[in-house]
């Protein structure tokens, strides 16, 4: 099914497109993200951590934290309009410093989102992801940069936010599936891990892979290969460096990773991967740095 631009939507028909596709868009309605610069009626911008949003040592999954904080801006849990209300934005690069594990955290949330420099096209902005229940308490560092890909009109904006409910309302357990699977990710028996062809719900306005899976194929390629290297998946993300390159437009899309470790004795190791549109003559999509430690 080919899906439409949201560039090419007329203006009379643009608000109801946006509102259909922000809907239908799998990232945050899964991992229980609302923002209220989008979303009416949104009082609790928290994120509940479940046992999906972990890893093999009870840690916060990185993609969990990068989907909550796709930004670093400012704008998005504030009083006004925000991000697709806006512009149709498009990420270029995503950094977080993970400073805790948050193992026994039930809450997060991001706070002190700042806008450190908006141009007319780049945007730069920092936050920081705490404990929702002791904000002194800070979870990671977030910095990013962004593009637009073009204005919306200002009728559109004047619309207001949406009303629909932004969220899935998912019980936590441990039986739920892991988040690659939730995403449509697999391993191949060549031993990559990948994305299926481009689909509603996982495509932003602008008909490109979101960023939400992205993250989550990219770490579970990371911390496979990783795991691999040091013999144990009990790792714990410490630095995440994402870049997007390409708006990627076909897939399927394969992860190409490697692993390395330092001689220091540190119990560090690192991974690089790359994401590439294997329908878009192997255009590479993102490419991503880990940094993990061995966890206790």
């Amino acid at each position: 099914m080919a899906i439409n631009d949201i560039r090419n939507t007329a203006t009379e028909q643009y608000w109801e497109e946006l509102r259909q596709r922000w809907g239908a868009l799998l990232s945050y309605r899964y991992i229980g993200r609302r923002f209220s610069g989008m979303n009416s009626g949104v009082v609790d911008n928290t994120v509940t951590l479940r046992h999906d949003m972990r890893n093999a040592a009870g840690g916060v999954l990185v993609a969990a934290l990068s989907i909550t904080s796709p930004g670093g801006g400012g704008g998005i849990d504030d009083d006004k309009p925000a991000g697709d209300l806006l512009t149709v934005p498009n990420p270029v690069i995503h950094s977080m410093q993970i400073l805790d594990d948050a193992r026994d955290v039930k809450r997060i949330e991001v706070i002190d989102g700042t806008d450190l420099k908006r141009g007319t096209r780049f945007s730069y902005g920092r936050a920081k992801i705490v404990d929702a229940d002791d904000h002194s308490r800070v979870i990671a560092l977030v910095e990013s940069q962004g593009t637009s890909l073009g204005d919306v009109d200002a009728t559109v904006t004047a619309q207001g936010r949406f009303e629909d409910d932004p969220i899935m309302h998912i019980e936590d357990s441990p039986d739920l599936p892991p988040l690659w699977q939730v995403f449509g990710g697999a391993k191949r028996d060549d031993g990559h891990w990948t994305l299926p062809e481009l689909k509603l719900e996982l495509a932003s306005p602008d008909a490109a892979l979101h960023l939400g899976p992205q993250h989550v194929i990219m770490e579970t390629a990371a911390i496979d290969v990783a795991s691999q290297l040091v013999g144990t998946d009990h790792l714990q993300m410490q630095t995440w460096h994402l870049m997007h390159l390409a708006r990627g437009k076909v897939g399927p899309f394969r992860c190409d990773a490697e692993a390395c470790q330092g001689a220091d004795g540190s119990g560090r190791v690192g991974a690089q991967v790359t994401l590439v549109d294997e329908g878009d003559r192997g255009r590479a999509v993102a490419s991503a740095s880990a940094l993990f430690r061995i966890a206790d």
